[in-house]
């Protein structure tokens, strides 16, 4: 099964933000990162999700005029 076969079927089931937010905490909880590594992961991860959602609702909004 290739790459991107399994992240087709990922991304069917689990959204991109939960399994990130789930990885990181796996990693938290398992000493494999610090609370403040968890919080940039987060923040950095959020805030690129935010712009995209924006980008794409200001190109729907362009192609809508």
């Amino acid at each position: 099964m290739s790459r991107q076969e399994i992240d087709t079927i990922l991304s069917k089931f689990i959204s991109r933000k939960l399994m990130v937010f789930t990885i990181a905490c796996f990693g938290l909880f398992n000493g494999n990162l610090t609370s403040e590594d968890w919080v940039i992961i987060a923040t950095i991860y959020i805030s690129v999700q935010g712009v995209t959602d924006m980008i794409i609702k200001l190109k729907n909004k362009r192609n809508d005029e």
